[in-house]
């Protein structure tokens, strides 16, 4: 079979596109990333830095194998929310050193048990399926994105919005197929600025504000990210409601983790399940997440707008993540460049995330097809159509113990489900 990557993981690319496959990666993560901070009330520039000292420490425990982009996780919005009313950052610092410290316990088991049970327990028919879910679940975020001025409430649906948006993913269609040489792989990037380009005019045309430059004219060249330190900024205290909450969450988002790593598995061709190995991978995780806490940051995790560019533009090297993440360490000390890239319009973030979420549910088919997994046999067509209709259709487990609240995402119970099933139902009718 023709190889079809561009760049494979560890080899370099031209000096002369280094930069814009990098800044391409840094434009997938930031809109999520800077989005998970303003929700939960930190200031976005902690969680840029976060992001990058994150993966480049990932990059490290795994031994610079693994192309993963640490961002900010969404699984962890509500439990951050909570604990910001009742006991501020340290509180929530607290909760995401506990994820970090769970996930290197769990790969500890996993060096010492062995990681033979992930086949039996996560094969194609589970994997697919799962895969499709984590692009398609994010479908309504892109959606809601390029529909309405106000995504949040999903108020104030706009023609114009959606124009842009479809601007946006258009361009990034045609300089996909169309582009020759250095277009042709950073199609993510052109994507945006030509949306970008299209929200002024049409903004213009309209009369109404889609860019704002409010932000960016009063913005400072040099802005040192608000870092809090326990110990140093803050009076460390025990918060056993933080640890409650954040730490079974951390069980949830493992799940994400393992379908990212397959999705990068099928994309690269390579098993990192085996090399660098599960362990690596986890633990990698689990110390990004402690930098970020440490840090006065919200939680990291690895992110599917990343691998989406990697299955785009077939570039899959290591040093291009590299590079976005000191480039997010960069831009989190200049206040201007962290105010433009804050100044790009919801529709041209949801117009992109259309591509990219896309590429990832479609890459869980593709293992599917090259698998060739029979849906003539009824346990596979069952398995399938339980995750994908509970993982699409947003199934929340929402537990309540006392004061709190612990969530299970979608993505999570689809995924238990899938490997409960594929465990339990007979191999033949």
């Amino acid at each position: 079979m023709k190889d079809d990557i561009i760049l494979h993981v560890d080899e370099k690319p031209k000096a002369s596109q280094w930069f814009g496959l990098s800044f391409q990666h840094l434009f997938a993560m930031f809109g999520s990333t800077v989005l998970v901070p303003i929700l939960v009330g930190i200031n976005p520039a902690i969680a840029l830095l976060s992001s990058g000292l994150g993966t480049l420490a990932h990059m490290s425990v795994t031994r610079f194998k693994v192309p993963a982009y640490m961002g900010s996780s969404f699984a962890y919005i509500l439990a951050m929310q909570m604990l910001m009313k009742n006991g501020g950052m340290p509180a929530i610092a607290q909760g995401a050193m506990t994820g970090g410290l769970v996930y290197l316990v769990v790969a500890i088991i996993v060096k010492f048990v062995g990681k033979g049970w992930i086949d039996k327990v996560l094969p194609p028919i589970v994997v697919g399926p799962i895969v499709m879910v984590i692009g398609l679940s994010l479908a309504p975020t892109a959606i809601n994105d390029a529909m309405y001025t106000d995504p949040g409430k999903m108020t104030g649906y706009s023609i114009a919005y959606i124009i842009i948006a479809l601007i946006t993913v258009l361009s990034i269609v045609v300089f996909s197929i169309y582009g020759r040489g250095f277009l042709s792989v950073v199609p993510i990037l052109l994507g945006i600025v030509t949306g970008y380009v299209a929200a002024l005019i049409i903004g213009k045309i309209t009369g109404t504000t889609i860019v704002s430059f409010s932000g960016l004219s009063s913005a400072k060249w040099l802005s040192m990210p608000p870092i809090t330190i326990p110990f140093v900024n803050y009076h460390w205290a025990f918060y056993p409601s933080a640890i409650l909450t954040m730490a079974p969450i951390a069980f949830v988002t493992m799940t994400e983790h393992f379908g990212h790593i397959m999705v990068l598995n099928s994309l690269t061709k390579k098993d990192y399940f085996k090399d660098p190995g599960l362990e690596k991978t986890l633990a990698g995780d689990g110390v990004a997440q402690i930098i970020a806490g440490f840090v006065g940051a919200p939680p990291v995790t690895s992110y599917g707008e990343n691998i989406g560019v990697m299955a785009i533009s077939k570039i899959h090297s290591i040093y291009v993540i590299a590079g976005a993440a000191a480039l997010a360490v960069v831009v989190s000390f200049v206040g201007k460049i962290t105010a433009l890239l804050q100044s790009i319009p919801a529709p041209v973030i949801g117009g992109a995330s259309i591509a990219l979420f896309g590429v990832i549910a479609a890459s869980g088919l593709k293992i599917l097809v090259e698998n060739k997994i029979n849906f003539d046999i009824k346990r596979n067509l069952l398995i399938s159509s339980v995750v994908l209709v509970i993982g699409i259709g947003g199934m929340v487990l929402d537990i309540k113990y006392g004061s709190h609240s612990l969530q299970i995402s979608p993505v999570a119970i689809a995924t238990i489900l899938g490997i409960v099933l594929n465990l339990v139902l007979p191999q033949e009718d």
